[in-house]
């Protein structure tokens, strides 16, 4: 079971850019539910539970990629809508430089924050895994999406880069973002969400 609020009212009273109705999804059998929330711009909302609660296949769910049994979603995808998977594609050798990665995620580096700019020109198969996951959340954040939605992104990361993530995700309110945060992490979760909604089995 979940629990959260899914009125329609959002950030100054525009459309939410997402709403989850009393969902019950999995794949061959029911795995997670009945949740609802909604997201508008310049909130974040969380996803919080025990590994195996089922958060990610709710986010499957959410991208199309999990069944549904009930209940529905509406989302604003004329506002555009970026994800980050749990484990991003990284190949063991990347010729790519962290601007050459925002380029093509549609991510301007001129906006980038102070943590990062330093990974700018580094090649991608250089970084450590706490460095690459913090530039792709950054690909999701900096481009022109308005739902932004990161499943677990605090993987491989220690604790000075999730300090470094908390300040990104604070930061994406200012510009209008509405984020979805999947994550097992509740200390960051408290800290920059403007709601969390428990999923359960």
């Amino acid at each position: 079971m979940g629990d959260g609020d899914h009125g329609s009212d959002a950030v100054n009273g525009e459309r939410p850019l997402l709403v989850v109705d009393a969902l019950i999804v999995g794949y061959a059998q029911p795995v997670a539910g009945p949740v609802s929330f909604a997201i508008g711009r310049g909130e974040i909302v969380g996803l919080a539970g025990s590994n195996g609660s089922g958060k990610t296949t709710l986010l499957n769910a959410i991208i199309g990629r999990a069944r549904i049994f009930s209940g529905h979603i509406e989302c604003d995808r004329s506002a555009g809508v970026s994800l980050l998977r749990q484990f991003p594609v990284r190949l063991p050798e990347m010729p790519l430089s962290g601007s050459e990665l925002l380029r093509a995620a549609g991510a301007a580096d001129a906006g980038v924050p102070p943590p990062l700019r330093a990974l700018l020109d580094a090649r991608l198969d250089t970084l450590s895994g706490g460095q690459y996951q913090l530039l792709q959340v950054w690909a999701c954040l900096g481009s022109a999406a308005s739902l932004v939605m990161l499943d677990e992104p605090t993987n491989n990361m220690d604790p000075q880069a999730v300090a470094a993530l908390a300040e990104l995700l604070v930061a994406s309110r200012q510009h209008g973002k509405g984020v979805l945060v999947v994550s097992h992490d509740t200390q960051l979760l408290e800290h920059v969400c403007t709601r969390v909604v428990e999923v359960r089995r």
